[in-house]
């Protein structure tokens, strides 16, 4: 079986364990968005992606939800002693992995085959994509001004409401390479619970990925990132609320319209009409067999 899944981080990334514990080794791809990406202190950073390869190679700092298990910060605290930028946080650890990335990418290699070579490193089974190889970098736009994703969401802790999002790029970026045949060869496309606007939103902005959906002979089923009309992290309920009018499994549904078969909804969210077809469990990954239960509901639910 063939399944990839579009992801962010976090919620994503977490998920994206669920599913490969469901899975035989080498049957899920995924699609990771890199929207998020910002070059600082020197070094290129990818978040979505290194969450992924972190959560999936038993990496991640679990009580963090985010960068590596026992880091330390002694490279940060140096760098800011001496003027540079602390308000995005890289640990010792994590550097490491960005110094290498940063090193291989200023040889010309592009991002999808660094995150190749780093997923092989991670002993993963699971083939991490990046959505596009070019540079897709999300804005916000809010009645403060307009600000790259990661000066907004850590920089300012996302306290600004988000009145529009806009994808620097979009318009001549390419799927990287796999990404495109990947959804093409599926037996099951699923979108995880991340942000629509923020996390999965920058994948779809690639018009060859989001004409691929369009195409597909394979069922694709996204998983709602509402639980009981709020989300478990992160800004995602004020912008729903602000941009789409409310935060039901309709509002949900309407992120993915033409592009989904069905929605995986919380039963806390039920009962609800949206446009699409209607599945209701649990969804909140509490712990890892959480993850996979809800990853089995929706393999059955895309082969179903």
């Amino acid at each position: 079986m063939k399944v990839v899944l579009l992801s962010g981080g976090g919620g994503g990334a977490r998920f994206a364990r669920g599913l490969e514990a469901a899975l035989a080794p080498g049957e899920l791809t995924v699609v990771g968005n890199v929207g998020d990406d910002l070059e600082i202190l020197g070094v290129h950073v990818s978040p979505d992606l290194d969450s992924l390869l972190y959560t999936l190679g038993g990496l991640i700092d679990s009580e963090r939800g985010w960068g590596r298990a026992g880091e330390t910060w002694n490279a940060l605290e140096a760098a800011t002693t001496w003027g540079g930028a602390d308000w995005f946080r890289l640990g010792d650890r994590d550097i490491g992995l960005h110094l290498v990335r940063t090193e291989e990418l200023k040889a010309g290699r592009p991002l999808s085959a660094v995150t190749e070579e780093l997923s092989r490193r991670a002993s993963l089974a699971t083939r991490i994509l990046p959505a596009t190889d070019d540079r897709l970098r999300t804005h916000v736009a809010t009645p403060a001004g307009r600000f790259p994703f990661q000066e907004w969401f850590v920089g300012r802790r996302h306290a600004d409401d988000v009145e529009a999002v806009d994808i620097e790029g979009a318009a001549t970026a390419r799927p990287a390479p796999g990404v495109v045949e990947a959804l093409a060869d599926a037996d099951a496309i699923v979108v995880a619970p991340s942000n629509p606007y923020l996390s999965i939103g920058p994948i779809l902005a690639v018009a060859a990925i989001r004409g691929a959906l369009v195409q597909r002979t394979a069922r694709c089923v996204a998983v709602s990132p509402i639980v009981g009309g709020a989300a478990v992290t992160g800004p995602l309920a004020r912008m729903l609320t602000h941009m789409a009018g409310g935060t039901t499994p309709a509002h949900v549904a309407r992120c993915y319209a033409g592009l989904i078969d069905a929605l995986v909804i919380d039963e806390s969210d039920a009962p609800a009409v949206a446009g699409a077809e209607l599945v209701v469990t649990r969804t909140l990954m509490s712990d890892r067999t959480a993850e996979q239960r809800l990853a089995e509901v929706v393999l059955e639910t895309a082969c179903g």
